[in-house]
């Protein structure tokens, strides 16, 4: 007879303390180049909020963690962004729908936490929220199993995982060995002809730093529109730009119909904030972009990302996901259409390589060199051991109001 399988007995959440650790790539200290640097936003057409991004409040939310412990005693863990919102989310709505069930049920829970979350959800924080607590179930899988994640999804597909960096410096990136580098672009529609000159003067430098043939990508974080995509990259051409990140708004869809249609040759590339397989199937369906990044912290964690990366192969679009430090990196390795992955710099400059979620774990595998091991992935779960002096905050005692217990509980007690 086989042995019970452990069930999920109790799941917490945790604050994080300050900033520079965690699961919210902009929570870092001021003049870090992700917050601090001339990057086009989509809040860049109002002349206040350009100078940081942290002016508009793209920190406001903060990291959060979920420890999710099973009836053995074994404790899965994850971490992302969403901060006490998403914490009370969890404990007000999430809960109810893992306590008490086996946790191999990937596909069910994360359905009932999907469907049960519909009416204010789909996208966005609670989809987010949603993808931690699936991180960390699939943590306590692969603990509770004794594997590494990679083999729980799919097993390994090559040895060795190869990165571009994304930073401020594509010189930088290329002395450090990565295979290409991905710079945000400056200036958006807001400011004018002058900051699409100044644009194209930004790019020109950074091309020529690196040379004719590294490959070069450009990130426009949602800010750009139709008319203003195709004029700049028309103007970069002769830049040989491997490809435009996220030029539109993620709702414009045929906006990338129109993109593909002005600049065929060109690659386009989003994802990074769409959510769900919902989200992804018109992107795919309409074959506008050249490769998906999805971001696994956000998309609906690894439960979700496995069902867009199955469309996505069918039609022979790469997914090439969003930063996330190992848990992209165990999606990445599983995955024949994958064929690298994005590291993006947490170092203040940009200069370096450091952990991506700062010193939340102590064992963090980092790139050396533009590449990581696949044997560095062989420890259970995502094979990141918490630190304990990590900074963080049992959620439990500081909700304000503190989550109330259901109707059916307050009958129990009576």
């Amino acid at each position: 007879m086989a042995r019970s399988f452990p069930t999920i007995k109790e799941v917490r959440t945790f604050l994080v303390q300050g900033v520079g650790s965690g699961g919210d790539y902009h929570n870092v200290k001021g003049g870090h180049w992700l917050i601090d640097s001339k990057i086009s936003t989509p809040m860049s057409q109002y002349k206040e909020y350009r100078q940081s991004r942290t002016s508009w409040g793209i920190n406001v939310l903060g990291s959060f963690c979920v420890e999710i412990e099973a009836t053995d005693g074994t404790k899965g863990f994850a971490t992302g962004f969403g901060g006490p919102p998403a914490c009370w989310l969890v404990a007000e709505h999430f809960e109810r729908f893992l306590i008490g069930k086996d946790p191999r049920d990937t596909n069910h829970l994360f359905e009932q936490m999907y469907r049960g979350s519909m009416f204010y959800g789909r996208k966005g924080l609670p989809v987010a929220v949603i993808s931690v607590i699936d991180l960390a179930i699939w943590d306590l899988l692969g603990k509770i199993r004794n594997e590494p994640v990679y083999k729980l999804i799919e097993g390994a597909t090559r040895e060795r995982l190869l990165f571009y960096c994304t930073g401020p410096e594509p010189a930088a990136a290329k002395s450090m060995g990565f295979i290409g580098a991905k710079v945000p672009i400056p200036y958006g529609p807001g400011e004018g002809v002058e900051g699409l000159k100044k644009n194209v003067e930004f790019l020109t430098k950074h091309r020529e730093s690196v040379g004719p043939d590294y490959p070069l990508r450009v990130d426009c974080y949602m800010s750009l529109n139709v008319p203003y995509t195709i004029e700049v990259v028309q103007a970069c051409k002769h830049l040989n730009i491997d490809w435009w990140e996220e030029c539109l708004s993620p709702d414009d869809f045929d906006g990338f119909q129109k993109l593909k249609r002005a600049h065929p040759t060109i690659k386009f590339t989003t994802g990074e904030h769409e959510h769900s397989r919902y989200g992804f199937r018109k992107l795919i369906e309409g074959r506008n972009v050249d490769i998906l990044q999805p971001d696994v912290m956000w998309v609906g964690g690894m439960t979700e990302l496995l069902k867009i990366a199955a469309m996505a192969a069918a039609y022979d679009i790469p997914v090439i996901p969003h930063a996330s430090g190992p848990y992209s990196y165990h999606f990445v390795v599983s995955q024949t259409n994958s064929p690298f992955q994005e590291y993006l710099a947490n170092s203040p400059d940009g200069k370096s390589v450091l952990p991506v979620f700062g010193n939340m774990f102590t064992n963090e595998p980092i790139p050396v060199k533009g590449h990581l091991d696949v044997s560095e992935l062989d420890k259970p779960g995502f094979g990141l051991e918490l630190n304990p002096s990590a900074p963080l905050i049992n959620a439990k005692d500081i909700l304000n109001p503190a989550p109330i217990k259901s109707e059916s509980s307050f009958g129990e007690r009576t």
